[in-house]
């Protein structure tokens, strides 16, 4: 690794420990990433709107402040991504979509004031699926291979965090848009548990599945990121005051004592044999950290996508009515397509799904007792090509938006916190990613877990060849 790519892929503490010691400034740093996204960006297409200039100032102001001992903590002058999602005061904020191509927002989303409180330097705001309803984030590509998409929807900020652009990255996820990218970038993302994060600001998908949480490229960063994110917020009702943890102070290097649920049933069917292989490895490593690893049953698993389809499809037509009555047109082909699909959902099948939700929690719950955590592939397939539709499992075709949320719509549903990190390659060369699920309000076992793993491979030290 040259010493400018030491500079793109430093991790958050060590950034920070080089900004202390004088040895690194802020400004050094972005503008180091600044040249790498004008080397990079137009290969990749990361960047809706790039903040060179606010970016610039920022890190001044920050480097001075170091230099007079006004440190704000662990974030201060760390360059991040924002979803594009994410309301940004002054700054236009498309959720890549022509009906909001001109919004410009009069405050922050709460996450994102949260952030730049605390030192965080915002880049520029990336790339999503038109409104976060789908797996993918056109323009964006992914670093590993440009013929294939980042998945998504917060594929501009996976893509970003895997080819250098920024230290750290928000993300949302109503059905594996978080855990989704960070499978098939080679990278780390966390969804909190339901109500630990504010969506105050960010465009609404789906009331009661949508999270909002951070991405980085280890377990480390997103403990420093979720403990700024998380907490009450008056501004959204659903957020829940519930004790909040020291999640740095959580990672203790192993699983020792932590009893582990790997599932019979449900999230290991229909898998690429590298994905099997890769997690397969991940368990055992898990065991060499001294977790005991036993397994574990789904209940009601039969009916998980049906549900999930059912509640999100008719949330997202509600949300946007009174938009795609008056511009239709606006909305891209795929997600007009999905709206007009909730749009004819009967009010019966919404409240019988919502009805069959309890019951899968209810299941859940029942799979949670006698374990601290569950391990599941993150995605049971990798990256998909441009423009691809579907996987070829021989005797059936699976459509990529729901393949891409199989494993990971579950614990949307059931409002339960969930990481996925790297854990392997597939003979195409793209990333494939393990996901580590939890108890409610529980992120701090999930974080260790991931970097009890993190700390035995180095499958997340990796970098693409750009």
């Amino acid at each position: 690794m040259s010493g400018s790519d030491a500079l793109h892929y430093l991790d958050i503490t060590e950034a920070g420990k080089r900004f202390r010691d004088g040895s690194l400034s802020p400004v050094t740093l972005t503008e180091a990433l600044l040249e790498r996204i004008d080397a990079l960006d137009g290969q990749l297409q990361v960047f809706v709107t790039l903040l060179r200039e606010e970016a610039l100032s920022g890190a001044k102001a920050a480097e001075e402040a170091l230099r007079k001992g006004d440190d704000l903590g662990p974030l201060h002058g760390i360059p991040l991504g924002i979803k594009d999602l994410y309301d940004t005061k002054g700054v236009r904020t498309t959720s890549c979509s022509k009906v909001r191509a001109d919004y410009v927002p009069a405050e922050d989303a709460t996450s994102v004031a949260k952030l730049s409180a605390a030192g965080g330097i915002t880049l520029g705001k990336v790339a999503t699926h038109e409104f976060a309803f789908g797996f993918d984030a056109p323009p964006a590509r992914n670093p590993w291979n440009s013929a294939h998409t980042p998945s998504g929807s917060s594929g501009g900020s996976g893509s970003g965090l895997g080819a250098g652009f920024f230290l750290g990255a928000t993300g949302s996820d109503t059905g594996g848009s978080i855990r989704a990218p960070a499978a098939a970038n080679g990278i780390s993302g966390i969804k909190p548990t339901y109500g630990r994060v504010s969506k105050h600001g960010v465009a609404v998908l789906s009331w009661t599945l949508d999270h909002v949480g951070p991405m980085a490229r280890s377990a480390r960063d997103l403990a420093l990121l979720l403990q700024v994110m998380a907490g009450p917020d008056a501004k959204d009702a659903t957020t829940i005051d519930a004790p909040l943890p020291d999640y740095s102070a959580a990672l203790t290097g192993g699983a020792s004592g932590l009893r582990l649920g790997v599932p019979k049933n449900y999230f290991f069917d229909d898998l690429i044999p590298e994905v099997e292989e890769a997690t397969g490895r991940a368990i055992e490593v898990l065991g060499e950290a001294g977790a005991k690893v036993v397994e574990v049953t789904i209940p009601d698993s039969e009916h998980l996508l049906e549900t999930f389809f059912s509640i999100v499809v008719p949330e997202a037509a509600a949300y946007h009515t009174r938009s795609f009555q008056e511009t239709p047109e606006a909305f891209g082909d795929d997600v007009r397509e999905l709206l007009q699909q909730g749009n004819i959902v009967f009010a019966t099948t919404y409240i019988n799904a919502m009805r069959a939700r309890n019951v899968i929690r209810n299941g859940f719950r029942k799979a949670f007792d006698g374990i601290d955590a569950m391990i599941t592939p993150g995605l049971p397939v990798t990256a998909p090509r441009v423009g691809q539709k579907s996987y070829d499992w021989g005797s059936w075709q699976e459509p990529v938006f729901r393949a891409h949320a199989r494993l990971n719509c579950p614990f949307n549903l059931c409002g339960l916190p969930a990481a996925t990190v790297p854990c392997g390659f597939a003979g195409d060369g793209l990333p494939v990613g393990l996901q580590i699920a939890g108890k409610p309000f529980d992120e701090a076992t999930v974080l260790r877990i991931a970097d009890a793993f993190q700390q035995r491979s180095d499958w997340h030290l990796r970098r693409p060849a750009l």
